[in-house]
């Protein structure tokens, strides 16, 4: 079992944990005061728990529609007739969309209520349950509402991963693309608990940082600005991690064109893209002008269309870049 802290302020932390079995640790890292345990799933993921504390299950819909304000409100109602209290827990259990919506729902619920994560999919465990990034989608965008609610504990079990379908898993594997050009290293040595842990260890030091995202934290956008616009624009046919692995290469040739990188810098990200079985192309039909329409509603956007773009200085946000010079890297990956 791999054990890492995540650090926040005042002195505050909380442990991930990355091996086989871990969610059998979940006893051990609830809060010393709840008496209930709220149970957030899908009815697709078929992971028990065996808690000797009283607990009961809530299932939400599959896929990204359980991202919604009305789930929100379907599952706080749902824990006050159970009679849950602030002081009890609420633990999620499945992918991103689990712990994204289950996060959220414990950071309203009461004000805010502990919860821990425990996700099933690769992509939950390095990225979407680490962080305290919670929310749900608005018709024009993913994650417009949202709260910053730090879990208690992430429990990462890797044993869970052998029945993902391969689409999931190379979802994750185009989350883990990012993290080659965030300070990882070569990750190709090591077996995927490493990976994994390799993944969490350069999350939680951005998180440290910067624990609100008003400055550094950004970065762990990278590839994102165009990843989100397409999965909203393409009706969530891409998967997150399919529509993150083009966005980190439309990210690198805008910065190539801009004079951020090379061309060496930017066959980089299409070969370790290519290595995890992705592809770098557009999808057919990608209009461009929905996609510029979407990606100037992304949160970052606060001063013109606005990137995670790779530097001489490393990866940074970069603002006010002209929308030509972005439909014609669109158009070129379209075309190539």
């Amino acid at each position: 079992m791999i054990e890492i802290k995540v650090p926040l302020s005042e002195g505050r932390e909380y442990p991930v944990l990355v091996g086989t079995n871990a969610r059998e640790k979940l006893d051990s890292v609830l809060p010393k005061d709840s008496q209930r345990v709220a149970i957030i799933t899908q009815d697709n993921i078929g992971v028990n728990l065996n808690l000797e504390i009283e607990n009961k299950i809530f299932l939400i819909p599959d896929g990204e529609e359980a991202k919604t304000l009305n789930t929100i409100e379907s599952l706080c109602r749902s824990f006050t007739r159970w009679g849950l209290t602030r002081k009890d827990c609420i633990v999620g259990i499945g992918g991103g969309v689990v712990t994204d919506v289950a996060g959220f729902a414990a950071a309203t619920y009461h004000r805010g209520t502990p919860v821990i994560h425990i996700p099933t999919s690769l992509l939950g465990q390095i990225d979407a349950s680490i962080g305290g990034k919670t929310g749900v989608n608005l018709p024009e965008g993913k994650n417009l509402v949202g709260a910053f609610w730090q879990p208690t504990a992430v429990l990462c079990d890797t044993s869970v991963l052998s029945t993902l379908p391969e689409r999931e898993m190379l979802s994750g594997y185009g989350e883990m693309a990012k993290y080659h050009f965030l300070g990882s290293g070569n990750l190709d040595g090591l077996n995927l608990e490493e990976k994994i842990a390799r993944c969490v260890e350069i999350k939680a030091q951005v998180v440290a940082s910067d624990e609100r995202e008003i400055g550094t934290r950004a970065i762990l956008n990278y590839g994102h600005t165009l990843g989100h616009a397409l999965e909203t624009s393409e009706n969530y046919d891409l998967r997150h991690g399919e529509a993150i692995a083009i966005g980190l290469v439309f990210a690198a040739e805008l910065a190539h064109k801009l004079g951020r990188i090379g061309q060496d810098r930017v066959e980089e990200h299409r070969l370790v893209v290519d290595q995890y079985g992705l592809s770098s192309m557009m999808p057919q039909g990608t209009d461009p002008d929905v996609i510029m329409e979407v990606m100037a509603r992304d949160k970052k956007a606060i001063n013109g269309l606005t990137f995670v773009l790779d530097g001489p200085d490393g990866v940074e946000v970069v603002t006010g870049v002209e929308p030509s010079i972005v439909r014609e890297i669109i158009h070129h990956m379209d075309e190539s």
